[in-house]
Protein backbone atom coordinates (compact mmCIF):
# COMPACT_ATOMS: atom_id res chain seq x y z
CA UNK A 1 0.00 0.00 0.00
CA UNK A 2 1.22 3.50 -0.83
CA UNK A 3 0.61 6.25 1.70
CA UNK A 4 0.18 9.82 0.51
CA UNK A 5 1.89 12.47 2.60
CA UNK A 6 1.33 16.16 3.25
CA UNK A 7 3.33 18.32 5.67
CA UNK A 8 2.90 21.81 7.01
CA UNK A 9 6.28 23.49 6.56
CA UNK A 10 5.41 26.31 8.97
CA UNK A 11 5.02 23.84 11.83
CA UNK A 12 7.57 21.27 10.75
CA UNK A 13 9.61 21.44 13.99
CA UNK A 14 6.65 20.98 16.33
CA UNK A 15 4.99 18.51 14.01
CA UNK A 16 8.09 16.37 13.57
CA UNK A 17 8.72 16.30 17.32
CA UNK A 18 5.19 15.12 18.07
CA UNK A 19 5.28 12.67 15.17
CA UNK A 20 8.46 11.06 16.50
CA UNK A 21 6.86 10.60 19.91
CA UNK A 22 3.85 8.84 18.45
CA UNK A 23 6.08 6.77 16.17
CA UNK A 24 8.00 5.67 19.25
CA UNK A 25 4.85 4.77 21.22
CA UNK A 26 2.98 3.10 18.35
CA UNK A 27 3.84 -0.58 19.12
CA UNK A 28 2.67 -0.22 22.72
CA UNK A 29 -0.02 2.42 22.32
CA UNK A 30 -3.03 0.14 22.72
CA UNK A 31 -1.54 -1.44 25.83
CA UNK A 32 -0.65 1.90 27.40
CA UNK A 33 -4.22 3.16 27.10
CA UNK A 34 -5.92 -0.20 27.63
CA UNK A 35 -7.21 0.51 31.16
CA UNK A 36 -8.82 3.86 30.35
CA UNK A 37 -10.09 2.50 27.05
CA UNK A 38 -12.00 -0.29 28.74
CA UNK A 39 -13.13 1.80 31.69
CA UNK A 40 -14.32 4.93 29.90
CA UNK A 41 -13.15 5.75 26.37
CA UNK A 42 -14.73 2.77 24.58
CA UNK A 43 -18.21 3.88 25.60
CA UNK A 44 -17.54 7.45 24.46
CA UNK A 45 -16.17 6.33 21.10
CA UNK A 46 -19.29 4.26 20.53
CA UNK A 47 -21.50 7.25 21.37
CA UNK A 48 -19.51 9.48 19.02
CA UNK A 49 -19.66 7.11 16.07
CA UNK A 50 -23.39 6.56 16.54
CA UNK A 51 -23.84 10.13 15.24
CA UNK A 52 -22.11 9.49 11.90
CA UNK A 53 -24.22 10.19 8.82
CA UNK A 54 -23.66 10.19 5.08
CA UNK A 55 -21.85 7.86 2.73
CA UNK A 56 -18.27 9.23 2.72
CA UNK A 57 -16.59 9.49 6.09
CA UNK A 58 -13.13 10.77 7.01
CA UNK A 59 -11.48 9.74 10.26
CA UNK A 60 -8.69 12.11 11.24
CA UNK A 61 -6.00 10.66 13.51
CA UNK A 62 -6.85 7.00 13.02
CA UNK A 63 -3.87 6.01 15.18
CA UNK A 64 -3.72 2.25 15.66
CA UNK A 65 -7.33 1.80 14.55
CA UNK A 66 -9.11 1.96 17.89
CA UNK A 67 -12.30 3.10 16.19
CA UNK A 68 -12.45 0.30 13.62
CA UNK A 69 -15.03 -1.56 15.72
CA UNK A 70 -17.43 1.36 15.37
CA UNK A 71 -17.24 1.92 11.61
CA UNK A 72 -20.76 1.90 10.12
CA UNK A 73 -21.65 -0.61 7.44
CA UNK A 74 -22.29 0.41 3.85
CA UNK A 75 -20.24 3.62 3.93
CA UNK A 76 -16.90 4.59 2.42
CA UNK A 77 -14.36 5.38 5.13
CA UNK A 78 -11.04 7.15 4.58
CA UNK A 79 -8.69 7.38 7.58
CA UNK A 80 -5.56 9.51 7.96
CA UNK A 81 -2.76 9.94 10.45
CA UNK A 82 0.52 11.84 10.54
CA UNK A 83 2.50 9.04 12.21
CA UNK A 84 3.87 6.36 9.86
CA UNK A 85 4.29 3.86 12.68
CA UNK A 86 0.72 4.38 13.89
CA UNK A 87 -0.49 3.70 10.37
CA UNK A 88 1.52 0.47 10.26
CA UNK A 89 -0.39 -0.69 13.35
CA UNK A 90 -3.69 0.41 11.80
CA UNK A 91 -2.90 -1.40 8.55
CA UNK A 92 -2.19 -4.64 10.41
CA UNK A 93 -5.42 -4.33 12.37
CA UNK A 94 -7.36 -3.48 9.23
CA UNK A 95 -6.01 -6.54 7.44
CA UNK A 96 -6.81 -8.83 10.40
CA UNK A 97 -10.36 -7.53 10.55
CA UNK A 98 -10.69 -7.46 6.75
CA UNK A 99 -12.05 -3.93 6.79
CA UNK A 100 -12.58 -1.79 3.71
CA UNK A 101 -10.91 1.45 4.79
CA UNK A 102 -8.48 3.61 2.83
CA UNK A 103 -5.46 4.63 4.96
CA UNK A 104 -3.29 7.63 4.14
CA UNK A 105 -0.34 9.39 5.76
CA UNK A 106 -1.44 13.00 6.07
CA UNK A 107 -1.26 16.03 8.35
CA UNK A 108 -4.58 17.45 9.56
CA UNK A 109 -3.23 20.95 9.01
CA UNK A 110 -2.75 20.33 5.30
CA UNK A 111 -5.29 17.86 3.95
CA UNK A 112 -4.98 16.98 0.27
CA UNK A 113 -8.69 16.42 -0.40
CA UNK A 114 -10.93 18.65 -2.46
CA UNK A 115 -13.41 21.12 -0.99
CA UNK A 116 -16.81 19.65 -0.06
CA UNK A 117 -15.64 16.01 -0.16
CA UNK A 118 -16.98 14.39 3.03
CA UNK A 119 -20.37 14.00 4.72
CA UNK A 120 -18.83 13.48 8.16
CA UNK A 121 -15.34 14.16 9.48
CA UNK A 122 -14.64 12.52 12.81
CA UNK A 123 -11.73 12.49 15.26
CA UNK A 124 -11.15 11.22 18.78
CA UNK A 125 -8.43 12.60 21.07
CA UNK A 126 -6.61 14.20 18.14
CA UNK A 127 -6.65 17.96 18.63
CA UNK A 128 -4.53 17.69 21.74
CA UNK A 129 -1.64 16.84 19.41
CA UNK A 130 -2.18 19.17 16.46
CA UNK A 131 0.37 22.05 16.61
CA UNK A 132 -2.06 24.62 15.15
CA UNK A 133 -5.59 23.37 15.92
CA UNK A 134 -7.47 26.27 14.37
CA UNK A 135 -5.67 25.80 11.09
CA UNK A 136 -6.57 22.10 11.12
CA UNK A 137 -10.19 22.82 12.01
CA UNK A 138 -10.47 25.21 9.08
CA UNK A 139 -9.07 22.51 6.81
CA UNK A 140 -11.70 20.06 8.04
CA UNK A 141 -14.39 22.68 7.53
CA UNK A 142 -13.16 23.14 3.95
CA UNK A 143 -13.42 19.47 3.02
CA UNK A 144 -16.85 18.99 4.58
CA UNK A 145 -19.83 19.12 2.29
CA UNK A 146 -22.38 21.91 2.98
CA UNK A 147 -24.51 20.62 5.83
CA UNK A 148 -21.84 18.07 6.72
CA UNK A 149 -20.74 17.53 10.30
CA UNK A 150 -17.55 17.44 12.30
CA UNK A 151 -17.67 15.03 15.25
CA UNK A 152 -15.02 15.28 17.95
CA UNK A 153 -14.22 13.47 21.18
CA UNK A 154 -11.59 15.56 22.95
CA UNK A 155 -10.10 16.22 26.36
CA UNK A 156 -9.99 19.94 27.10
CA UNK A 157 -8.91 22.43 29.74
CA UNK A 158 -11.09 22.24 32.85
CA UNK A 159 -13.51 25.06 33.62
CA UNK A 160 -12.51 24.73 37.27
CA UNK A 161 -9.83 27.35 37.97
CA UNK A 162 -7.83 25.17 40.35
CA UNK A 163 -7.92 22.15 38.05
CA UNK A 164 -7.10 24.35 35.05
CA UNK A 165 -4.06 25.75 36.85
CA UNK A 166 -2.84 22.21 37.61
CA UNK A 167 -3.39 21.13 34.00
CA UNK A 168 -1.51 24.16 32.69
CA UNK A 169 1.36 23.42 35.08
CA UNK A 170 1.54 19.76 34.04
CA UNK A 171 1.10 20.37 30.33
CA UNK A 172 4.78 20.89 29.35
CA UNK A 173 5.72 17.58 30.99
CA UNK A 174 2.88 15.70 29.27
CA UNK A 175 3.81 17.18 25.90
CA UNK A 176 7.43 16.12 26.34
CA UNK A 177 6.43 12.58 27.33
CA UNK A 178 3.65 11.77 24.85
CA UNK A 179 3.21 14.76 22.56
CA UNK A 180 -0.31 15.60 23.77
CA UNK A 181 -1.54 18.86 25.26
CA UNK A 182 -3.97 18.53 28.16
CA UNK A 183 -4.97 22.20 28.25
CA UNK A 184 -6.48 22.80 24.82
CA UNK A 185 -9.63 24.94 24.55
CA UNK A 186 -11.12 23.03 21.64
CA UNK A 187 -14.65 24.37 21.93
CA UNK A 188 -13.38 27.95 21.60
CA UNK A 189 -11.24 26.90 18.65
CA UNK A 190 -14.28 25.47 16.89
CA UNK A 191 -16.26 28.60 17.66
CA UNK A 192 -13.55 30.59 15.87
CA UNK A 193 -14.35 28.66 12.66
CA UNK A 194 -17.36 29.42 10.42
CA UNK A 195 -19.51 26.44 11.51
CA UNK A 196 -23.23 27.19 11.47
CA UNK A 197 -24.13 25.17 14.57
CA UNK A 198 -22.09 23.72 17.43
CA UNK A 199 -23.48 21.19 19.91
CA UNK A 200 -21.89 19.88 23.10
CA UNK A 201 -23.25 16.51 24.20
CA UNK A 202 -24.93 16.98 27.61
CA UNK A 203 -23.28 13.78 28.82
CA UNK A 204 -19.87 15.36 28.34
CA UNK A 205 -17.74 15.83 31.45
CA UNK A 206 -15.77 18.90 32.46
CA UNK A 207 -12.62 17.76 30.66
CA UNK A 208 -13.92 15.22 28.12
CA UNK A 209 -16.19 16.71 25.47
CA UNK A 210 -18.26 15.18 22.69
CA UNK A 211 -18.71 17.92 20.11
CA UNK A 212 -20.76 18.15 16.93
CA UNK A 213 -20.28 21.08 14.54
CA UNK A 214 -22.34 21.52 11.37
CA UNK A 215 -21.07 23.33 8.29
Amino acid sequence: MVFSKSRNNAAVSDGDLIRRRYDRLAPWFDSLEGFMEGLYFHRLRKRLWAQVSGVHILEVGVGTGKNFAFYPADVRVTAIDFSPNMLVQAQRKRDRKQLAVDLALMDAESVCYADNSFDTVIASFVFCSVPHPRKALKELYRILKPGGQLLLLEHVLSSNKVMAAIMNWLNPLVVRLVGANINRQTVKNIQACPFQKIYIDPQSSDIIKLIRAVK
